[in-house]
């Protein structure tokens, strides 16, 4: 018997995670200093949330610490069970590092136990569509090191593509790698970002105005989608539904999927991508994260 974990990051609604029996671990934000979590998403006002940050609400995030990782896992390996946790990309957080660090204390602890840990080199749904993985290979009766071995090789092939409405709050963090192949974002210049193989952001694509990214989103899902019809796949928005209804109809266009699932950023991945962010996820061959 082993407890799926994961964080915040993954970006899945709170009732989806309790059906399944997932257990989540939330990252930190700060509004104008004041501290918040985020673990009840139908309670989560992202209207309100994105409207602030559009009006200059000065939003920081911190990571999740080592003890925050024991203390949860902690009760899970005292009643006999085992550990699988699928965490935001080490390429863009110290926070997976963290988990590592939590895991060979605990393992010292428990030396009966299995604590097993899965990078996914996504956030959001890049992250949270293998969290669901697990937990149907789980439900099927799959063993732990079975499930994170299907895990780790699932998230090479995992594509996690996004545009943004202003690149200042990548800036802002820090967490885009490759800065200087963006020019700016005069003319209505939209930038298309991935994670690449490592699990950075990088930018790899400029397009003129917000139609032609959405537009070139979903050539890039017609050129990589692997399996289309029998696979779920995730789109991501940072109070831009419309954008995010017009996306899923152009992927609906010539490789329908068997669902798309969509959902609103959740506050700590959303505060870094900003407002109007759109992303997709997806199921891919070999090779999506070098396009």
């Amino acid at each position: 018997m082993f407890q799926i974990m994961t964080d915040t990051s993954a970006n899945l609604p709170s009732e989806l995670v309790r059906e399944k029996g997932i257990s989540v671990i939330p990252f930190p934000y700060f509004v104008n200093g004041a501290r918040h979590t985020c673990l009840d998403t139908e309670g989560f006002d992202s209207e309100t949330f994105y409207g602030a940050m559009r009006e200059g609400a000065e939003v920081t995030t911190s990571q999740i610490n080592p003890q925050n990782y024991v203390d949860a896992m902690r009760p899970v390996l005292e009643r006999g069970e085992d550990v699988l946790f699928v965490g935001m990309s080490s390429g863009i957080s110290g926070a997976y590092h963290s988990a590592e660090l939590a895991a060979d204390e605990l393992q010292a602890e428990f030396p009966d136990r299995r604590i097993r840990l899965v990078d996914t080199l996504g956030a959001s749904l890049g992250e949270g569509l293998l969290v669901m993985r697990a937990a149907a290979e789980k439900a099927l009766g799959r063993s732990l090191e079975d499930v994170q071995k299907g895990l780790l090789e699932l998230r090479h092939r995992m594509c996690n593509i996004f545009t943004v409405d202003d690149l200042k709050y990548l800036r802002k963090g820090g967490r885009l790698s490759n800065l200087s192949f963006i020019v700016g974002t005069i003319l209505q210049i939209k930038p298309l970002l991935k994670g690449n193989e490592e699990g950075k952001i990088v930018a790899f694509a400029k397009l003129r105005g917000r139609k032609k990214a959405l537009e070139e989103l979903a050539k890039r899902y017609d050129e990589y989608v692997v399996d289309a019809g029998e696979q779920m796949i995730g789109i991501a928005h940072a109070d831009c539904p419309e954008d995010a209804a017009k996306l899923a109809e152009l992927l609906r266009r010539n490789h329908p999927p068997k669902e798309i699932f969509t959902v609103g950023y959740e506050p700590v991945t959303g505060s870094h991508v900003g407002p109007g962010t759109l992303a997709l996820f997806f199921q891919a061959r070999e090779g999506c994260r070098g396009m």
